[in-house]
């Protein structure tokens, strides 16, 4: 499907704990690595003949010891899909091709929320003849560790029909900590197979890695009773499949590899359990229904990525569809899926590599494209703590908080601690009235949000009141800093209020409705004079001569509201391609970084496909040129390809804005 060279290779995509990586070009070339870069060792091995080879990772933890790594096999190709990335390699007379899939369908929660990611393994003859295979695979304890001084634990799972091994941090304390830049150090690894012939299961060391390629037998340690340092002892799970000899016909097997959390959550002091527990189902129940439902989910998580891919190329070309692909497990795994304490939906983000805020507005907001095509109730979901939080006596402002907390712990906003300096009060409370609106224009749970109609009234009356010439402060682009009288920031607010007159349209008001879209055509036609600054818009008000990507604008679009005068939007399409660099066109003039779901607003607002395929093709160049091998960036610098910032986010939801677009249905 893609051609793409991705600068990082999606490998085991759940959420924002469990989330490994390639961050090479060739599976071989590099350990695997969790989001954030830090190691999270898996190593697979193949004797074809007697002659070992690698197709994961390297043998050797140790960067400081020298060892001859043996050959790595031949790779052949790697394809990422949405849900898969499908690895082909050849050595000594066979083929094998890895697959690794985590079906993240959004038609089906319990499924999505299953922390559970497959690894399919097929060997096959490539000349005619028949050789002996045996593969190894194996996971290090820091995939559930912090820090690799910490130390784990390992025993075997009993589950009915499989292999089934378990390693955990030998301190059991969950929710223990918050941050960016950190991983899980609570709850349980499994790497799972089913029973059969030829199937093993073994802890020990990484030590068992060099006896398999020493032809030795594999020699298990018992590591139930004292705990192993991750970075000085490398302890592991490992499996090995003795297929026999293997011919023309292809011969497979499944590894399952799966993490409970324990706890997912703190959430306004309630310790919250993963969605996929609320009814009660067990970690082995879990697994055993992974393996029950393979071959189904497969033929789902197939066809589901056939037609994103024929819907990308439709709407977009193939280099959109391939951003498509490489956003869309992303996009997801940024987030958990758990319920509330009353049994309702929520879908919490976390800010990767921003600096770890959990449940961010101006996060979610971006994001959305991808739920209001798939999931409007996860749009919903998103809705559901912020509110929460604004009833809360904790928020004492009359406009939308920014965040509820710092991941995995959301118990108040962390951002900025409530200081009026570091809020968002434009940004987020029409944020927060743009999700409201098109989740209920998509399909949400239409009771529940239009219930929250005196929270919309108060953060409206600010936007009509400071919106449209808003003061100096910051917007989602914080980075960029504070910037008084912003004009694409108008446009949001111009938007939200254009949002709650739809809620109110919805809610049967259709007197206040109109009022609303009246006050919204108002403000339009005021920013109009504001920002206009001949063949383009400026980026703040009483500043010609400056630009920016009104990224914002697209919401006029999708509602079919007009509010804007028709001729802005080819005017700044045209603008923004003659402002392109070899790999985007800046977020404004201040500077030669861009946002790339920002990007894919902007050219949205093309009625041309060409005109929207010259704007987004250099982000497809950027994941391929770029130097910085990591989780697809959303901040990066037109000239040079270089990551500025960020990785791993959400936001990369908003790349299917050009979807949601095409599909229409977004007008009440």
């Amino acid at each position: 499907m893609s051609a793409i060279r991705p600068s990082a290779v999606p490998l085991v995509t759940v959420d924002p704990y469990f989330s490994v990586w390639s961050f090479a070009d060739r599976l071989t070339d590099d350990h695997t690595r969790h989001w954030t870069g830090q190691r999270h060792g898996m190593t697979g091995l193949a004797a074809i003949d007697g002659e070992v080879f690698r197709f994961i990772g390297l043998a050797e933890p140790n960067a400081e010891r020298y060892y001859p790594e043996p050959p790595a096999m031949e790779q052949k190709s790697v394809r990422v899909t949405p849900l898969s990335t499908i690895y082909e390699f050849e050595a000594g007379g066979v083929r094998l091709t890895v697959r690794f899939t985590s079906p993240l369908l959004l038609d089906d929660l319990d499924v999505l929320s299953r922390p559970a990611s497959y690894i399919h393994l097929e060997a096959q003859s490539t000349d005619g003849g028949e050789h002996e295979v045996t593969l190894y695979v194996d996971v290090t304890g820091e995939w559930c560790v912090d820090r690799p001084e910490q130390k784990v634990l390992g025993d075997r799972a009993e589950i009915d029909g499989l292999v089934s091994l378990r390693l955990g941090h030998e301190t059991q304390q969950p929710l223990n900590r918050s941050g960016d830049d950190h991983r899980i150090d609570w709850g349980y690894l499994y790497l799972n197979a089913e029973q059969g012939e030829g199937t093993e299961g073994l802890l020990g060391t990484a030590a068992l890695r060099k006896s398999f390629i020493r032809g030795e037998e594999l020699k298990p340690e018992d590591l139930s009773a004292t705990p192993r340092s991750v970075r000085d002892e490398q302890p592991v799970a490992a499996l090995t499949f003795k297929l026999g000899p293997v011919g023309a016909s292809a011969v497979s097997r499944l590894a399952v590899l799966a993490y409970d959390d324990v706890y997912a959550m703190e959430y306004f002091g309630d310790k919250l359990q993963a969605f996929w527990k609320r009814n009660g189902q067990s970690t082995e129940d879990m697994i055993e229904a992974a393996f029950a439902e393979y071959e189904a989910l497969t033929e789902r998580c197939e066809a589901f990525d056939r037609k994103l891919w024929e819907d990308g190329e439709k709407s977009g070309g193939e280099r959109y569809a391939e951003l498509l692909a490489l956003s869309y497990r992303q996009a997801i795994a940024a987030h958990k899926l758990v319920t509330d304490p009353d049994g309702e939906l929520l879908f919490l983000s976390k800010e990767c590599y921003s600096n770890g805020c959990l449940a961010t507005v101006d996060v979610s907001y971006p994001s959305i494209p991808l739920f209001l095509l798939y999931c409007p109730a996860l749009v919903e979901a998103m809705i559901r703590p912020i509110v929460k939080y604004a009833r809360s006596g904790d928020w004492p402002f009359d406009f939308a908080p920014h965040d509820i907390g710092q991941y995995p712990l959301g118990n108040g906003q962390v951002y900025g601690e409530n200081k009026l300096e570091y809020q968002m009060p434009v940004e987020e409370s029409g944020n927060m009235l743009v999700m409201a609106a098109s989740a209920c224009l998509a399909g949400a749970n239409r009771d529940y949000l239009l219930a929250q109609m005196d929270l919309w009234e108060a953060w409206v009356r600010y936007l009509v009141e400071y919106g449209l010439d808003p003061d100096n402060q910051l917007c989602t682009d914080d980075f960029a800093g504070h910037l008084a009288r912003n004009a694409n920031l108008s446009v949001k607010a111009v938007m939200g209020v254009a949002s709650f007159s739809i809620l109110k349209r919805l809610q049967g008001d259709a007197a206040e409705a109109d009022r609303y879209l009246e006050k919204a055509r108002d403000m339009a036609k005021r920013w109009s004079e504001l920002a206009d600054d001949g063949d383009h818009t400026v980026l703040a008000f009483g500043q010609p001569g400056t630009w920016s990507l009104k990224y914002n604008l697209i919401w006029d679009v999708l509602y079919g509201t007009q509010l804007f005068d028709p001729a802005v939007f080819p005017r700044e399409v045209s603008w923004y391609k003659s402002k392109k660099n070899a790999y985007g066109t800046p977020l404004d003039n201040r500077a030669d970084y861009t946002k790339s779901d920002w990007l894919v607003w902007a050219a949205s607002l093309a009625d041309d496909k060409q005109d929207f395929a010259e704007l987004t093709a250099p982000i497809r160049d950027m994941l391929s040129d770029t130097a910085d091998r990591v989780p697809f960036s959303d901040w990066t610098d037109t000239v040079t390809a270089r990551q500025i910032g960020f990785q791993h986010r959400s936001v990369l939801g908003g790349i299917f804005m050009k979807l949601l677009k095409d599909r229409g249905s977004m007008q009440v």
